[in-house]
């Protein structure tokens, strides 16, 4: 089986996808998930096991990856007042993204959240990745900093980085776009 996780590629498709999420019964948690998710370029592992004391516990608070054990430094300034908004009424220990069930909620719930978004939106193409590609996408089209970005994902070349975002098959298809020759 192949997976084809897709980055969110306009503000419409975000808007869309928000709106979904806004529907659920735990839609304040989900969309805050979510957004963290846009902005973090984290992968889906490392989000659900997000404590309050690790979003507010310096200005670039610092994680340690679970995939790669590599410490991670976060840029959410721009993220601020939503995080004081959404942790106000937490303790310093709380998941900021708890399941119902206790503890924090597992990729696997996210992922059928997602998947459940995905058939309203008629997509097959989100998965728990596509907040992570979503960031890379759009940091990239916004700087054209391929460099910085691969060293965010911690990905070892730009050819890896630009296909694992998507950007490659959107930058052939524009450069083609008005290519004709013999006309």
């Amino acid at each position: 089986m192949s997976y084809n996780v897709q980055p969110l590629r306009t503000q419409q498709e975000i808007n869309d996808f928000l709106f979904c999420l806004r529907r659920n019964k735990n839609a304040d948690r989900d969309v805050f998930l979510f957004l963290i998710g846009i902005n973090s370029g984290l992968r889906m592992s490392d989000i659900v096991k997000l404590k309050k004391q690790d979003l507010i516990s310096s200005k670039n608070p610092r994680i340690v990856e679970k995939k790669t054990g590599k410490t991670r430094i976060l840029y959410l300034s721009s993220l601020q007042d939503l995080i004081q908004d959404y942790t106000k009424d937490l303790a310093p220990e709380d998941y900021l993204f708890p399941s119902t069930k206790g503890g924090h909620v597992e990729v696997n719930t996210v992922y059928q959240m997602f998947q459940k978004v995905a058939k309203l939106l008629g997509r097959d193409d989100i998965g728990t990745h596509t907040l992570r590609k979503t960031f890379g996408y759009h940091y990239y089209k916004k700087t054209k900093d391929v460099a910085t970005l691969m060293e965010i994902f911690g990905h070892s070349s730009e050819k890896i980085t630009k296909r694992y975002i998507g950007i490659n098959e959107d930058e052939i298809s524009e450069t083609l776009l008005n290519f004709r020759l013999g006309f």
